[in-house]
């Protein structure tokens, strides 16, 4: 007769009470990262610059400064100066005083959302009866005018990045093999997603090559993030991969706005992480000729560093850990 064994029934309840406690936390959280941030949304020293006669340029600076810590104001010479920082993303935008009237330089492709909010505020404070000319000097790519494929992008990108990481740690690459495994497929990544954003959608307009090396950066280093943090700390550092770099990292990049439209700290934490970095060195890239790419592709290559590395480690840690040797089984001998 066979007996069977039941799972005792105290240990199925605490689990059933943990999944329902957990989840509500997690929906917690998934509320306080993606929806919390976009509720907040508003100009925090967002800079723009001025240009044009020093009174009419004090005036232009007193409207705008108006909302204290809403806008960052720089001087500029003239417009051809504005301009110039414009184009270095120095600053989102700029208000020219001439005597023929306000003229207002946008960089869409710097961020739609901003384009629109300084043509309100320009033109909100404009004296009556008068026309604020608009000028985008660095527009949006004519296959994405809104921003609205660069921003959707951002979260397949990282998904990429993490199954990487967490195929290559579940299929026990590691050390060498590993990096090797996500280097090659984040390179991979990077070809398609340009040929997907730039040749197929027109999203993207800059160097076909320079799109493909952020984009596949970008996936390195997330996936080396997930399978570093792997191989230091085991299963439970996939799970923290995916709080950097999805549950904060995505909605914290200021992709679909700008990162001075987030809560101050917000936007610099998302700054730090590869997402957004990616998000900002793929703008530089695509529409800037590489102007202010040097930060974000530093962070990129950091965090790429940084898993890597920690990959190399956990493999190097794990062949030079002892292997305890089974004892001898004394047979006995046969008697007689």
């Amino acid at each position: 007769m066979s007996a069977t064994t039941t799972a005792p029934a105290g240990g199925s309840g605490r689990r059933t009470i943990a999944v329902m406690a957990l989840i509500p936390v997690v929906v917690t959280l998934a509320l306080w990262a993606f929806a919390w941030p976009a509720a907040r949304t508003a100009p925090r020293d967002l800079p723009i610059g001025v240009a044009g006669p020093a009174t009419a340029v004090a005036a232009v600076e007193r409207g705008l400064t108006r909302h204290e810590g809403a806008f960052e104001v720089h001087r500029y010479a003239d417009a051809t100066a504005a301009r110039a920082a414009i184009a270095d993303r120095d600053v989102y935008g700029a208000v020219v005083v001439t005597p023929g009237g306000t003229e207002l330089l946008t960089a869409s492709a710097a961020s739609p959302v901003v384009a629109g909010l300084l043509r309100e505020a320009v033109t909100a404070q404009a004296p009556a009866g008068t026309t604020v000319r608009v000028t985008d000097v660095v527009a949006a790519p004519a296959g994405d005018p809104r921003g609205a494929v660069l921003a959707s992008s951002l979260l397949p990108l990282a998904m990429a990045g993490a199954a990487a990481g967490v195929i290559t740690t579940l299929l026990g690459l590691r050390g060498a093999r590993a990096a090797a495994a996500l280097t090659g497929a984040a390179a991979l990544a990077g070809l398609v997603a340009a040929t997907f954003a730039h040749t197929w959608l027109g999203a993207l307009e800059g160097n076909w090559w320079a799109e493909a090396g952020v984009l596949g950066l970008t996936v390195l280093a997330i996936g080396s993030t997930f399978a570093g943090l792997a191989a230091l700390v085991g299963r439970p550092g996939l799970g923290l991969g995916a709080v950097l770099m999805i549950l904060i990292g995505n909605p914290f990049s200021g992709v679909s706005s700008a990162p001075e439209l987030l809560p101050r700290a917000v936007g610099a934490i998302g700054g730090w992480l590869p997402p957004g970095a990616g998000g900002s060195a793929l703008r530089s890239v695509s529409s800037f000729d590489g102007a202010a790419a040097g930060g974000p592709l530093l962070v990129l290559g950091l965090w790429a560093a940084a898993g890597l590395t920690a990959i190399l480690l956990g493999g190097r840690r794990l062949r030079t850990e002892p292997t305890t040797e089974p004892a001898p089984v004394k047979v006995p001998a046969p008697v007689g």
